[in-house]
């Protein structure tokens, strides 16, 4: 009986070892994902201009097409699910990518390596170039500018091979376009996406999108947790700040509120944060402004204007402000992102929802190409020179599959030349 015993409790022992291997083997391919997140997430954080809408194209490019990391169904279905939730579309796109790659770690690690280099760039800039202006800055910008025509233009263009095989997901992506060109504003938006999914619905079951479910670690408790949160602090952080007002709370209040509250992309939340800030004295006018002008001319998303607004701020300008309120103006958008990615990956494997997104996924082709021509057509091309430039970087981008850096160097030094600015 002893030597039984004893053998029993040597397998014992090595089936915990086993164990314990085997777990100490998961978090260091957790670490390893999460760092390879990291890595791919910096370069497009440094090399990403152009606003909201070229970001989604260069997120296509790099995890759709190059990393194969998820298929083009699935980026499709992020790209629609995050159009319809406050905050900033691109941040929560590769938030989503972060966590179906590597769990919570990589979520955190495709938030950072996206957001901080063009935060960094905008503290400095409160810092230090608060009155940058001249033919030279100009010219930058309108190189940029030029970058975001091509990278869209190739968006919409993979974008619409893969959701617009037919007649009908042709038709409701022309629709859509036509709807936003027309009439525009976020509230349009949401419209476009309920009535495509309606359309997808009747008139998609045949191209209901068969996509591998996202590998997403959210537990029921996390979601309901993210929601609880989301809600608290709404209430919450305006009380706190009338208690301590021109404080990093009262800083955090204008912030979260502001993400909270946008929906359709970066450029929406300007008028928010102008709104909460200029009139009570947190920034001049002009000096918003500045800061608007910045952020045209880093990579990245444009709501890391926020690290500008709180390092300039008028009350408690520092590095902390900066922080606080690039925090909390995503925080609630990610907040948000978790809680629809939790019901989405409960509800997606219907055939009524996979129709829907059929129809969504054909708007959202639509809404990138109104995008295309407004702003980002009518912003930056203004003669036949500049239409010259935007092609031959969009020639570069799709035929000799040139890296985006590459273009965006090849749209400055076009864009700095004589009579490119004429």
């Amino acid at each position: 009986m002893g030597g039984k015993s004893a053998k029993y409790h040597s397998m014992a022992r090595r089936t915990k070892q086993l164990q314990g291997s085997t777990q100490e083997a998961c978090i260091v391919v957790k670490v390893a994902d999460a760092a390879e997140v990291f890595r791919v997430a910096l370069k497009l954080g440094l090399t990403s201009f152009g606003g909201p809408i070229a970001h989604l194209g260069y997120f296509e490019r790099t995890y759709v097409r190059q990393r194969r990391w998820l298929t083009s169904e699935q980026y499709g279905g992020l790209v629609a699910l995050c159009q319809i939730l406050p905050g900033p579309t691109s941040s929560q796109v590769g938030f989503s990518i972060g966590l179906h790659r590597a769990g919570w770690i990589g979520a955190l690690a495709a938030w950072l390596g996206f957001t901080l280099p063009s935060a960094l760039l905008m503290y400095l800039c409160a810092v230090f170039t608060a009155n940058w202006r001249g033919a030279l800055a100009h010219s930058v910008l309108h190189g940029l500018q030029l970058v975001a025509v091509a990278v869209v233009a190739q968006a919409v263009w993979n974008m619409a091979r893969t959701f617009c095989r037919d007649a009908i997901t042709m038709a409701i992506a022309l629709a859509a376009g036509f709807l936003l060109i027309s009439f525009g504003g976020p509230v349009t938006q949401l419209a476009v996406l309920a009535a495509a999914a309606l359309a997808g619905t009747a008139w998609c079951r045949r191209a209901g999108v068969e996509a591998t479910p996202l590998k997403l670690p959210i537990s029921s408790a996390a979601a309901w947790s993210a929601l609880g949160l989301f809600a608290t602090l709404l209430p919450a952080l305006p009380t706190m700040a009338i208690l301590y007002p021109r404080s990093s709370i009262a800083l955090a209040d204008i912030f979260y509120r502001s993400g909270a509250l946008v929906f359709g992309g970066g450029h929406v939340v300007l008028p928010l944060l102008r709104d909460a800030m200029v009139p009570f004295g947190w920034i001049s006018d002009d000096r918003f402004l500045t800061g608007y002008g910045c952020a045209q001319a880093v990579p990245g998303p444009l709501f890391t204007l926020a690290a500008y607004l709180g390092a300039a701020n008028a009350y408690a300008p520092s590095a902390w402000s900066a922080c606080v309120a690039v925090t909390f103006i995503f925080l609630p958008g990610l907040l948000m992102t978790i809680t629809a990615l939790a019901l989405w990956g409960r509800v997606s494997r219907h055939d009524v929802v996979r129709s829907a997104l059929a129809g969504i996924n054909a708007a959202v082709v639509g809404i990138l190409a109104a995008a295309l021509y407004d702003p980002v057509w009518k912003t930056a091309v203004r003669g036949p020179v500049d239409i010259a430039i935007a092609l031959v970087g969009l020639v570069l981008l799709v035929r000799w599959r040139v890296p985006p850096i590459a273009v965006v160097l090849f749209t400055l030094v076009c864009s700095a030349l004589p009579g490119s600015l004429l």
